[in-house]
């Protein structure tokens, strides 16, 4: 069973944009990228509520990874990271196993384990787990067969194409279709534990557009969108640990921050977005009562002005021209024109 094959599932949700959570009402986006990281790094930290024991007879995080990684289509079933197929007769790769199938012995073959995406002996100092805390994350650890496990090990993550495979003996490339979930968490471990999970420290990786995030990271995160089964994790850790992660719930965050090519904004609010229309002007960027839209084909548009939190104003497109905006708080908005043929393209601009 391939993520291909459960587009059906995943993909819905996404087709259009989702508003902000409440979780985020506290942040100020239209601060410097330096203040959002920081704005982030502290709700995910203040909202990390509750640490849970790797294996105890109480609650653990074998219990919260059988929920985390459930399988949309079968719960009686986890989904197995780095895994792309359950009918070659090699359990290692299988894509779903039974929940109860479990490793809780040293010999874990046909059975699944929790992999720490960010390797335990990577981090500085190492993840522990005969502790709660950052060992035990569970924004980390993810259903994995045990002999897949095994073979990742503690290997960087590097460039490949394809199913995962270790690259030249020290490297691990985790497949095509798990590739945007590690960048996803590996993100927000250097968020939430920013001394400890160096994200330098787990990339194979040059450093194009940022000092503290890989290129390959911010490659990944763009170029596999994410999931329902992502947002699922983030849903039930934020009932059971507290917080969420802000690169699930919107992947742009990842772009606004550290730069990169354009991952997928999914609130609409942070990025600007060109699809088939042209030759169209808005201007002054900086306005105080009429932003004006320059029109040089005279094509028809409706127009949407929305906060930076996603909610819609009232504002209207007066004679297909302007925008009277003289009403609106002093802040960052976006301007979304669509044409006749449901075309858009979304601008920013700033009420002052």
């Amino acid at each position: 069973m391939r993520k291909a094959l459960l587009l059906s599932i995943f993909l819905a949700p996404f087709l259009v944009i989702a508003q902000m959570p409440a979780y985020y009402s506290g942040i100020n986006f239209n601060m410097s990228e330096a203040s959002v990281k920081t704005q982030l790094a502290n709700l995910i930290t203040v909202t990390h509520t509750t640490d849970f024991p790797y294996t105890s007879s109480s609650t653990d995080t074998w219990d919260l990874v059988k929920l985390t990684d459930e399988n949309p289509a079968d719960n009686t079933q986890v989904l197995l990271f780095y895994g792309y197929d359950d009918t070659d007769g090699n359990t290692m790769t299988d894509y779903t196993r039974d929940k109860s199938s479990s490793c809780h012995t040293s010999g874990c073959i046909g059975l699944w384990t929790r992999e720490h995406v960010y390797a335990k002996s990577i981090a500085t100092p190492s993840l522990v787990t005969n502790s709660a805390g950052s060992g035990t994350d569970v924004h980390n650890l993810r259903a994995c067969d045990g002999s897949m496990n095994s073979s990742r090990s503690n290997r960087i993550y590097t460039s490949g194409t394809g199913t995962a495979h270790i690259v030249n003996s020290n490297y691990w490339y985790p497949g095509d279709e798990w590739k945007g979930d590690v960048a996803r968490i590996i993100m927000y471990m250097y968020l939430r534990y920013p001394t400890q999970c160096l994200a330098n420290n787990i990339g194979n990786s040059s450093n194009t557009y940022s000092t503290d995030m890989p290129d390959i990271f911010l490659q990944w995160n763009a170029e596999d969108p994410v999931t329902a089964y992502e947002t699922q994790r983030n849903t039930v850790l934020e009932a059971q640990q507290g917080n969420r992660n802000p690169f699930i719930d919107n992947p742009y965050l990842a772009t606004f921050i550290w730069g990169g090519t354009d991952a997928e904004d999914t609130w609409g609010t942070l990025g600007t977005t060109t699809v088939a229309i042209q030759n169209v002007q808005v201007y002054p960027t900086n306005v105080h009562t009429r932003l004006y839209i320059s029109n040089v084909s005279n094509n028809q548009y409706t127009a949407a002005v929305y906060t930076m939190q996603g909610q819609q104003t009232n504002l209207n497109l007066v004679n297909n021209s302007y925008i009277n905006v003289n009403k609106l708080k002093d802040g960052i908005y976006i301007l979304e024109l669509q044409n006749t043929q449901g075309d858009s393209k979304t601008f920013k601009f700033v009420k002052n």
